[in-house]
């Protein structure tokens, strides 16, 4: 890890064991849902979306010629991800063309104007996909919502979206896209030399605020009730939600139209932080939760246990390590018709008291934690995955030994821990969402409802 002058954080690792004659390039901002205007629910998903943009010219492609298609001549992927509490951008090209990937990375950061067209164009895409938002995903925010009020998904809302303005836009931007609140990721066959060579040269006047524009960009953020200072760093431990989860042991929720008849159930994790054993005890208790005791009970849903289904997960949406705390464990359950919301949590509560009764059989335990190895092992596989998670844990888990240390950490999970996992989540607060199938309607020329759009996931 090195540090340029502004406050760049660089990590560079050299892996071609992993894809020979490839290399990856991560950006992470610590810039997210939460960190959106008041009135402007979607700010940093925006934003994102504006880093790839769809017309050329005027933002952060001056030659016309967009990031995307830069990259794909090249022969390379790109994508990135809106979460809670950062961003995501990740690029994989072959290892010569790491050079220019870097340039045009830097590029894209330097000249970010975005129009107000290529502005307009975005929010429509951004209003298909909280459109297309499954229902895993709106429970999960209902869930945070509840346990973490001022909590945000990171989608954001159509409705607010909708008027927003270049300058409001340039405002986030100016203020969360800084030096010291970005880690830059390099993984592959590459020579670190060499790599840190190039980023000094073309990435020495990323992330700070230009003179000319600093008086506009406070006036926006002024103006769109962003309380942050322009450039004012966040520290690691910052919270991304206000203070301790509610106290209350279930917290009922408005319920959600889905496919078909279920509840929700969602629990508060421990700080990966501060409390890194009892995080990955959860992580254990997910997988076998979600491997072997719910799947045999939704299998005997004929013979009287009144349930269809379930799925266990941990972390933000499911990947485990993704975020910062706030966070949680979701359940999702079908309920066979004639079941209850409260029979259905009734079942999910009974199989927690069985393994808090514990401690687990070790073959099970064994099941789960090698289960956790293998996706793990897969994901570093990945050049991609790999610098996304090195730019996350220097930027959301300070303290992290890194990817490389966590099977020694998995494997030291026992048993034991994993039963006191399960009496965590039984003894702290929990929310409860029903999830309700909707009779269609079709709309009449006399009187047309327009519904608002659901929250999401990552865009």
């Amino acid at each position: 890890m090195s540090v340029l002058p502004g406050g760049l954080r660089v990590c560079v690792e050299s892996v071609p064991q992993y894809g020979r004659g490839l290399a990856a390039v991560a950006l992470t901002v610590a810039a997210g849902g939460d960190d959106d205007p008041a009135g402007r629910h979607g700010t940093a998903h925006l934003v994102e979306h504006l880093m790839f943009p769809r017309s050329g010219g005027g933002s952060a492609d001056p030659t016309g010629e967009g990031y995307a298609a830069l990259v794909a001549g090249a022969g390379g992927v790109c994508n990135a991800e809106t979460h809670r509490d950062h961003t995501v951008f990740h690029t994989t090209v072959p290892a010569e063309s790491l050079p220019d990937a870097l340039a045009w990375e830097a590029r894209r950061l330097l000249g970010f104007a975005p129009t107000e067209d290529v502005i307009r164009t975005e929010t429509d895409v951004i209003g298909e996909e909280i459109r297309g938002a499954g229902d895993a995903g709106r429970s999960w925010e209902s869930a945070l919502g509840a346990l973490y009020p001022g909590s945000r998904d990171s989608f954001g809302t159509a409705a607010e979206l909708a008027g927003i303005t270049a300058g409001e836009v340039e405002a986030f931007f100016r203020a969360h896209y800084t030096a010291r609140r970005m880690v830059l990721s390099v993984v592959g066959d590459v020579d670190p030399a060499g790599v840190m060579a190039v980023v000094r040269a073309v990435f020495a006047g990323v992330g700070v605020i230009r003179v000319a524009g600093e008086a506009g960009a406070a006036e926006g953020i002024r103006a769109a009730g962003e309380a942050r200072a322009a450039g004012e760093p966040r520290a690691a431990e910052e919270a991304r939600a206000a203070g301790e989860p509610r106290t209350a042991r279930e917290i009922r929720t408005a319920p959600l139209p889905s496919g078909r008849p279920g509840v929700a159930v969602g629990h508060p994790l421990p700080d990966p932080v501060a409390d890194r054993p009892a995080y990955l005890a959860q992580a254990v208790l997910a997988q076998v939760l979600g491997r072997s005791r719910l799947p045999a009970l939704a299998r005997s849903a004929r013979d009287g246990h009144r349930l269809t289904s379930a799925t266990v997960t941990c972390g933000y949406h499911g990947q485990w390590l993704a975020s910062a705390a706030p966070d949680l464990t979701l359940a999702v359950l079908g309920r066979a018709p004639g079941t209850e919301v409260d029979a259905a949590v009734g079942i999910w509560r009974s199989v927690l008291r069985a393994v808090a009764e514990g401690p687990l059989p070790e073959a099970e335990h064994r099941r789960a934690v090698n289960s956790l190895l293998v996706a793990w092992h897969r994901q570093a596989d990945s050049l991609p995955t790999r610098a996304v998670a090195l730019g996350r844990d220097a930027l959301l888990l300070p303290g992290s030994a890194g990817p490389d240390a966590l099977p020694a950490e998995l494997r030291r999970t026992t048993p034991a821990e994993v039963a006191a996992a399960a009496r965590a989540l039984l003894e702290g607060p929990a929310t409860v969402t029903e999830l309700a199938p909707q009779a269609r309607t079709v709309p009449t020329a006399q009187a047309r409802t327009e519904l608002a759009p659901q929250k999401g996931t990552v865009g």
